[in-house]
């Protein structure tokens, strides 16, 4: 079965608990403090994986967690970290957060970190200094990211090819390759796009058959846009034209307005644009529809007729898809490399540090990349740990702000967005 896109719920594995433990060893009176860091939760990967065409293994397995870390031992003996959990995926494959685009992984072997693992929380020994000589400090582990991602399937194709239903372009597949596409003579036979390999003096072409396209395709009609995205990738379009059509020029139009309205840059692709069907018929005739087409087709692109079945003009189409593949990698090759330079940002350290105070309906609400990340790792129920958070936040000016807005004892502060990490205020 040939799937698309599905949705799955993702989740990193959470950080170990830091420990509390001192050392406790004979002759030693007073030992130390001796709690290890617990171990960092593990992440959960996507990789593209070539041997995968389908997101259909998603469809029963839409759950994907990565293992836990472990807490910390006494002797500062650290937590075993989480096993990260790599999820192979057909390249082609997008990853969306909502509406933002996370992941797009297009080449073979290519990974990207879709959830991140919790770091593990710091074990008591960490905290130990010239004035703490005995703390009994340590951090939870931190959460792994947790989230629901769409999964779009995009095929990477150097030729697409498009048209009504029964153009011929199946056949066409057929015979250019070894791919077995369903063939028959009627409408939406292909009901899944198909990829086949063709080779042309010495090189090959990735080929891919998309189920035929009707007037209103772009806003759903007939199969609908849903096979639409993997004409976006392809970089030269093979517009298959029955010859048997009332009018081919309206047909080369209207398949057109279609690309057109799902996204403009996909009409102003290179095209060549084919006749099929044509064994059998006079070479009169078949020079009439050609001038047709060549009246609303862009300048300079290539018109000619073939026949699938009787191999008849097969060859140069492949040499002129060929051709025009070749031309549209050297123009996307420089893009793709980027910049050579590092690009180096000077604010991201104040990003971090930046924190918000906003007194909303009797609550004080704190916001900031670092201090939430403080309140995450904090064990709310051990005093040395609330005192801990409490002593960070006065260092960071947050407890003077909160007094200038107002605060008195006994008031709630939550620190982050949905409820957060609440704590009371004390003088």
């Amino acid at each position: 079965m040939f799937v698309d896109k599905v949705i799955v719920h993702v989740k990193a594995g959470n950080g170990g608990d830091g420990c509390v433990s001192f050392r406790h060893e004979k002759f030693v009176e007073k030992g130390g403090p001796a709690g290890g860091d617990g171990g960092k939760g593990g992440s959960v990967v996507f990789v593209a994986d070539s041997n995968e065409n389908t997101l259909a293994s998603f469809r029963f397995k839409q759950e994907l967690a990565a293992q836990n870390g472990t807490a910390g031992f006494r002797r500062q003996q650290r937590g075993r970290g989480g096993e990260d959990l790599f999820v192979k995926v057909p390249i082609g494959t997008q990853v969306f957060d909502g509406e933002k685009i996370i992941a797009d992984l297009i080449t073979p072997g290519q990974r990207e970190i879709i959830a991140r693992g919790g770091d593990g929380g710091f074990g008591n020994a960490h905290f130990k200094s010239s004035v703490r000589q005995a703390p009994r400090v340590a951090e939870v582990g931190e959460k792994g990211e947790d989230k629901e991602v769409t999964l779009e399937l995009k095929l990477l194709a150097d030729v697409g090819l498009v048209g009504f239903p029964n153009a011929g372009k199946s056949t066409f597949l057929s015979v250019v390759s070894n791919a077995k596409p369903e063939i028959g003579d009627y409408p939406f036979t292909t009901l899944t796009p198909n990829l086949g390999v063709a080779d042309i003096d010495n090189e090959s072409l990735l080929i891919a058959d998309i189920p035929g396209l009707i007037e209103g395709a772009s806003q759903g009609k007939g199969l609908g846009d849903a096979f639409l995205r993997h004409v976006e990738r392809t970089q030269v379009l093979l517009h298959l034209v029955d010859i048997y059509e009332k009018d081919v020029a309206a047909a080369y139009v209207t398949i057109n307005d279609e690309l057109k309205a799902y996204n403009k840059t996909l009409a102003s692709r290179p095209q060549i644009v084919v006749l099929t069907k044509i064994d059998g018929l006079p070479e009169d005739g078949i020079a009439e529809q050609i001038a047709a087409l060549k009246k609303v087709v862009p300048k300079d692109t290539y018109v000619t007729a073939i026949s699938s079945q009787a191999h008849i003009g097969i060859t140069d189409v492949l040499r002129r898809a060929k051709t025009l593949v070749e031309a549209a990698r050297k123009v996307v090759e420089p893009a793709v490399q980027g910049p050579t330079v590092p690009i180096i940002a000077l604010n991201n350290a104040a990003e971090a540090d930046a924190w918000h105070v906003e007194h909303s309906e009797g609550e004080f609400i704190v916001t900031g990349q670092k201090i939430e990340k403080f309140a995450g790792r904090t064990n709310f129920t051990s005093e040395p740990g609330v005192r801990r958070l409490r002593d960070i936040m006065r260092r960071n000016g947050i407890t003077h702000e909160l007094e200038r807005q107002g605060i008195q004892p006994g008031d709630t502060i939550i620190i982050g967005h949905n409820g957060g990490h609440r704590l009371t205020y004390e003088a």
